[in-house]
C-alpha cells in the first residue's frame, strides 16, 4: 500500500510538472507583452516594469523563477492589480468556487443515486422511463446553455430566483442545477444499470429466500456493489465539476476562481494565470487520487501489490 501510494505520488509529481511546463510554453508564446502601452507610455518606466516582473530575463530564467514561485507558494503580485498578490486572489475566489463546487457534486450524487435506484426497482415502469428520460436530457444539454434557459425562465420570466451574484442560498439554486444536471444524469443511468445486475446476483436472491426486506436488500446488499462504478467515475466528474464552474461562474457573475482566470487571460496577466493554473491541477490530481485510494478502500477484493500496482 505504501509502495503504491509513494509511485502515485511520484506520478502526481511528472504530472503537474508538465502541467506547469505547458502552460509557461503557451503563455510566452503569445506575441507582445502584458505590459501594454496603456500602463505607460515612458519606455523606460515600461522598461523597469518588464524588469520589476522578470519579462526582460530569457525564457529560460523565467521557467525557474516560476518554478521557484511554485516550491515557495509565493507568485507574486498581480501585473494587473499590483496591489493584491496572487495568493489574495485566490484565496478570495477559491472558497467561492469550492462552495459551489461541493454543493454540486453533493447534489449531483445524491439526486443522482436515488433517481437510479427508483429506476431499477420499477424497471421498465413509468418512473424507469421518467428517470431515464430526465437523465437523457441532462446529459444532452450543456451547462452553459442549461444555465441561459434556467436563467431565462426561473429569473426573468418567472422571477423565482434572483440573475445573478452568490449572496444568499437563493442566489445558489440556479448555477447549482445548471452544473449538477449532467453528472446526476450521468450518475443515475449508471446507478441503474448497476443496480439491474447486482439485483440479480445469486446473494440477493438468498437474501429475498431468509425473507429480508426489499429496502434492506437494496440498501444493505446490493447498493454498496453498485456504488463502485459511481466511486470510479468520481474523479473524472469531480475534475469536469469543479473546472466547469469557471463558465457557470461567468454566466452568473459569481466572484469565484472563474472571474480571476478568464480576466488573466484576457489581461495577460502571467502571474494569477499561473498561480491559478497550478492551484486548480494540483488539487484536481489530489482528489483523483484520494478518490483512488477511496475506491480501494470501499471494495475489500481491490488490493494494491508489492510492486505499486492494483
Amino acid at each position: 500500500m505504501l509502495r503504491y501510494i509513494g509511485k502515485r505520488l511520484l506520478i502526481m509529481a511528472i504530472t503537474l510538472w508538465i502541467i506547469i511546463t505547458l502552460t509557461f510554453v503557451l503563455m510566452v508564446s503569445i506575441p507582445g507583452s502584458p505590459l501594454n502601452a496603456e500602463r505607460s507610455s515612458n519606455e523606460q518606466v515600461q522598461a523597469n516594469l518588464e524588469a520589476h516582473y522578470n519579462l526582460d530575463e530569457p525564457y529560460l530564467v523565467q521557467y525557474g523563477l516560476y518554478l521557484k514561485s511554485i516550491v515557495t507558494f509565493d507568485f507574486g503580485p498581480s501585473i494587473k492589480q499590483p496591489d493584491q498578490t496572487v495568493g489574495d486572489l485566490l484565496g478570495q475566489g477559491f472558497p467561492i468556487s469550492f462552495e459551489l463546487g461541493i454543493i454540486t457534486i453533493v447534489v449531483a450524487v445524491i439526486s443522482g443515486i436515488i433517481l437510479g435506484i427508483f429506476a431499477a426497482l420499477q424497471h421498465n415502469g413509468i418512473i424507469d422511463y421518467l428517470s431515464m428520460g430526465l437523465a437523457v436530457l441532462g446529459i444532452s444539454i450543456p451547462n452553459f446553455i442549461l444555465a441561459t434557459l434556467l436563467i431565462q425562465q426561473l429569473a426573468v420570466n418567472v422571477e423565482i430566483f434572483p440573475v445573478a451574484t452568490w449572496s444568499s442560498p437563493k442566489h445558489m439554486v440556479l448555477p447549482v442545477l445548471a452544473l449538477a444536471t449532467g453528472p446526476m444524469a450521468i450518475i443515475a443511468r449508471l446507478t441503474r444499470s448497476t443496480m439491474l445486475e447486482v439485483l440479480t446476483q445469486d446473494y440477493i436472491k438468498m437474501a429475498r429466500a431468509k425473507g429480508l426486506s426489499p429496502w434492506k436488500i437494496t440498501i444493505k446488499h446490493a447498493l454498496r456493489n453498485a456504488l463502485m462504478p459511481v466511486v470510479t467515475i468520481m474523479g473524472t466528474l469531480l475534475a469536469g465539476i469543479l473546472t466547469g464552474t469557471f463558465v457557470i461562474e461567468e454566466i452568473f457573475a459569481i466572484p469565484g476562481m472563474g472571474k480571476y482566470f478568464v480576466e488573466s487571460i484576457n489581461q495577460r496577466d502571467y502571474p494569477v494565470i499561473m498561480g491559478t493554473t497550478v492551484f486548480y491541477s494540483a488539487f484536481l490530481i489530489i482528489m483523483l487520487f484520494l478518490v483512488d485510494i477511496a475506491y480501494g478502500i470501499l471494495d475489500p477484493r481491490i488490493k494494491m501489490n508489492k510492486k505499486g500496482g492494483e
